[in-house]
């Protein structure tokens, strides 16, 4: 680095707005590379826009934080997987699979739903048999759910495959099997009959309980202390396997930033909106001021029919109303991010292609210029070793002001409907929130976020720009 260039990087971090903009920008940097490294390309597509992803989440729940704030303990989210049995031993001809785990409750409330799920299983006689039971605190047992995997088809050959492409899921809150077995489960401690109709949609109160003779059903208290679940594959061959089960305890918090009305984890799509917010940023900007760059120092130095087009051509574009163009388009194309970006590209330029045109009106007639035409320098050499050098610093700022502008048009325009629904970006979580009524049901935790990401993100590049400010303008350069 040169010693003028390090004394420019040495007047622009002096600066309070230089500092704090290059330490953000290096944190938006480094998590935008992180979620490109860990992120599926299509997983706008492919998880995000895909409900079953998000079925075993709670809906519309706020963060797990929020529990430090209040004496009141609302039920955490948690999922237990086991692909291993816990103990396996020869029943007969075939196995009996034992899956049991534990799980210490402490919460004040119920939980807002409980589902079991059932992967893959492959047998080669008769299909398998499933139970789930509970252990609760009190020593009290309950078979919540029983299962018969479905039987071989004439067509198929050995060994025979289930749940491979779409696991067994049982939500069992909702199950009529599950209300049976609660049912008896109940008679045998209130000694009366209990019929399924009263105890549906209160399976989780059951469960999870204080239960005493004569008790009435509608005041539960919750139970705490320590369960044990166990998950019993009984087999009739030994070859028979499965890939394993899983165990939803539904929570009423969930996460860093919560759920969506889907389920969706709000901490997922804010976290990939970074590398989407600073590429639409930096590609509209990148792009457009080059552009501009070049037709301002074309038209303001060739000057002519060509500076007549240019200066025409910009007018025009900058007149034509963007939205109704943008939404046209739209209603002929579809909803596409790089529609909203090549649009921003497209009407951004004329702009700067005018400022840049009667700054190179003045420099055309420098002593430089007028030197190196004399010396028979081309039109392209005067204009990029000459003309441009001398407007760099300008454009450099120009650039980095085009990059807030960006996000928020982007941001702006998908809040409208026109963005890309299957990308998450920060104004489409935005847009789905207020859709969805968010705002008025009180799901802050759904649009406060990426509003104040955006806001954020467009602060950073004004820091930078106001970095840069001294190092332009030497006016500006504070006195040693």
């Amino acid at each position: 680095m040169s010693t003028s260039n390090r004394d420019l990087a040495k007047e622009f971090l002096s600066t309070g707005s230089g500092k704090l903009g290059t330490a953000l920008f290096i944190m938006l940097l480094a998590i935008s590379v992180f979620v490109i490294a860990t992120y599926p390309l299509d997983f706008g597509t492919r998880i995000w826009s895909n409900p079953k992803v998000w079925e075993d989440n709670p809906k519309a729940v706020p963060p797990i934080w929020i529990n430090a704030f209040d004496d009141f303990a609302r039920a955490e989210h948690r999922v237990f997987v086991l692909t291993e049995p816990s103990s396996a031993r020869v029943l007969g001809g075939g196995m009996e699979l034992i899956y049991s785990f534990g799980f210490d409750y402490t919460a004040d409330e119920f939980p807002s739903f409980l589902s079991f799920t059932i992967n893959e299983v492959r047998y080669f006689q008769d299909p398998p048999f499933v139970t789930l039971s509970m252990v609760r605190p009190d020593n009290t047992e309950v078979i919540i759910y029983r299962e018969l995997v479905t039987g071989p088809r004439q067509d198929e050959v050995l060994p025979i495959i289930r749940y491979k492409d779409s696991p067994k899921r049982v939500n069992l809150g909702g199950a009529s099997l599950v209300e049976t077995n609660v049912a008896r489960f109940l008679e045998d401690i209130l000694m009366r009959d209990v019929s399924t109709r009263e105890v549906e949609g209160k399976i989780e109160e059951i469960l999870l309980g204080s239960i005493a003779a004569g008790e009435q059903l509608e005041s539960l208290e919750v139970l705490k202390g320590e369960y044990l679940m166990r998950v019993r594959f009984v087999t009739f061959d030994q070859r028979d396997s499965t890939e394993g089960v899983k165990f939803v305890l539904g929570g009423s918090v969930f996460g860093l930033m919560g759920t969506d009305i889907i389920g969706r984890d709000l901490m997922v799509g804010l976290l990939y909106g970074f590398p989407v917010a600073l590429g639409i940023g930096i590609i509209t900007a990148v792009l457009t001021t080059t552009i501009g760059t070049i037709g301002g120092i074309v038209s303001g130095y060739v000057g002519g029919k060509t500076d007549t087009a240019l200066q025409r051509t910009s007018d025009i574009l900058s007149n034509i109303p963007l939205l109704p163009l943008l939404i046209f388009l739209i209603f002929i194309l579809g909803p596409r991010l790089w529609l909203v970006v090549v649009v921003l590209i497209i009407f951004g330029w004329p702009g700067l292609t005018i400022i840049v045109r009667s700054m190179v009106l003045q420099l055309r007639s420098g002593q430089s210029v007028e030197a190196a035409r004399a010396l028979g320098a081309s039109r392209s050499r005067i204009m990029s070793k000459h003309i441009f050098p001398q407007i760099a610093p300008f454009i450099f700022a120009q650039m980095v002001f085009t990059v807030p502008g960006a996000i928020l048009a982007e941001a702006g325009l998908s809040f409208l409907g026109l963005g890309d629904p299957s990308i998450p970006t920060w104004g489409q979580l935005l847009q789905s929130g207020f859709t969805s009524g968010a705002v008025y049901i009180g799901l802050w935790w759904w649009v406060l976020p990426p509003g104040l990401l955006i806001v954020l993100t467009a602060m950073i590049f004004v820091f930078l720009a106001l970095g840069v400010e001294p190092v332009i303008n030497p006016k500006l350069r504070r006195v040693a």
